[in-house]
């Protein structure tokens, strides 16, 4: 559906699906030979590369993310984000609100919005909001920032996060206080749906807190330590939540914390109340949040 004055391209990384996917595709890549170009291989090589190689076969001067779970509602969307991003050649990764669908199409009410109103996200808002602070879906930067990333983005456990990070660094980001995406959760295979399912819940929590933590310090070293302050902050709370999962009581009231527990509102204590004491309640609650 977009509408743009700039000629644009769909590339499709078909990973070896295993429905009918690729039937599905070849036949709009059919349809639409000037426009859609189908990117795969013989062997499924996962999504990280599976993303970089649409990359790296892009012809543009942008990229502009759209996940298999997530859709555009905005046939302006594109021409937006470019127009803003061609006027303003420091900004390195543009980025806007989408609304929260459980699949297949049930309306939750909710969005990913987190200003009110168009404006510079400063990188220390990136850090501390975690890979889903921007909406994957919203995602448009520049194709030369992330042609040779640094070595933490390929090791880290989660794609969104560490790039969010990098490009973040390149210049500036900036938001567009509009819906013009959907994030779509609920959705059989997708990463919050087996992290939701897993029987093994809260050890899959501090193995995804902990990933956090690796991309966080690789980060650090990565930026010479521009953004120390606010990464050590994130990096504590992080340890903080980790704790907690783990019922280590005695740590949590050591000198280490007392600062961060001191800033914690009303509502946060009673969260920690809960995990401390309530577990199985909070597991609950926690498996409702990702599924929300």
């Amino acid at each position: 559906m977009q509408k743009t004055n700039f000629h644009y391209e769909i590339l499709i990384g078909e990973d070896c699906s295993t429905d009918n996917t690729r039937e599905i595709i070849e036949e709009y890549a059919r349809l639409y030979p000037e426009k859609i170009r189908i990117i795969t291989s013989e062997k499924n090589v996962g999504p990280r590369q599976n993303s970089h190689r649409l990359l790296n076969h892009s012809k543009g001067k942008y990229i502009a993310e759209c996940e298999g779970d997530d859709y555009w509602t905005d046939p302006y969307k594109l021409q937006q984000q470019v127009e803003y991003m061609e006027s303003h050649p420091n900004c390195s990764l543009c980025f806007h609100a989408a609304e929260i669908i459980k699949a297949p199409k049930k309306s939750t009410g909710k969005q990913i919005r987190p200003y009110k109103e168009n404006q510079v996200s400063p990188i220390e808002d990136i850090i501390s909001g975690g890979g889903g602070f921007c909406p994957t879906g919203s995602l448009l930067y520049p194709k030369k920032f992330m042609e040779t990333p640094p070595d933490f983005y390929w090791k880290a456990h989660v794609g969104d996060y560490p790039m969010q990070l990098i490009l973040s660094s390149k210049g500036y980001t900036y938001y567009i206080d509009k819906g013009m995406a959907v994030y779509r959760i609920g959705v059989k295979g997708s990463w919050s749906s087996r992290l939701n399912e897993d029987k093994n819940f809260k050890e899959k929590m501090i193995e995804v807190y902990m990933g956090d933590i690796s991309v966080l310090t690789a980060f650090n070293t990565y930026t010479n330590l521009r953004y120390s302050m606010q990464i050590e902050k994130k990096i504590m709370k992080l340890e903080f939540e980790i704790l907690l999962l783990k019922k280590d009581i005695s740590e949590l009231k050591s000198s280490k914390f007392k600062a961060y527990i001191n800033e914690m509102g009303f509502k946060k204590r009673i969260e920690i109340y809960v995990k401390c004491h309530l577990p199985i309640l909070y597991i609950i609650l926690a498996r409702m949040k990702i599924n929300k």
